[in-house]
């Protein structure tokens, strides 16, 4: 298997993953709004995506959005999005991923990595564990919806989850 960071000319094969991903969130396949949104942040480079491939096939990908800390002053990535095609689960994909995620954000100088993850993961915690994340309790997270009629909300928090991990 190999690793590398997605480019824009890279998504014919990322769009796929990406509908699949929303719609294991609930959402309606929709590839044209997969490659636009994806577009768009590869593009204006607002994320950053790599890509598990295994021989011909794309079977993974995660995505970090940059942010930043006041409290530490310093540059820190959300690793808002993992998945792995479900043939290729519990092969070593997710953790593939998440470390290339990780050497990436050290290379760049970043502070730390955070996510957010449904309680019910418990598939994807034993992963961040795993990994050395350690689970946040000092701090109560909140959503507050600015659209109505498209789910946003549910866009962001789809069961109470960001940052979920499939893989």
């Amino acid at each position: 298997m190999i690793v590398h960071r997605a480019l824009p000319a890279d998504l014919d094969q990322l769009v796929p993953l990406f509908d699949r991903y929303r719609q294991f969130y609930g959402k309606p396949s929709d590839p044209g709004r997969a490659r636009r949104f994806l577009g768009e942040r590869l593009r204006r480079e607002e994320s950053v995506v790599f890509l598990a491939v295994e021989g011909e096939a794309t079977i993974g990908f995660v995505q970090l959005y940059p942010g930043f800390s006041s409290i530490g002053t310093s540059r820190t990535f959300v690793l808002n999005d993992l998945y792995v095609e479900a043939d290729h689960r519990r092969t070593g994909a997710g953790q593939a991923l998440v470390e290339a995620a990780t050497a990436y954000a050290r290379r760049v100088g970043a502070a730390g990595l955070s996510l957010v993850t449904g309680v019910d993961n418990t598939t994807a915690q034993a992963l961040y564990e795993g990994l050395g994340w350690t689970r946040e309790t000092a701090f109560v997270e909140y959503g507050l919806a600015l659209a109505s009629g498209d789910g946003y909300l549910e866009d962001v928090h789809p069961s109470g989850a960001e940052g979920r991990a499939v893989g």
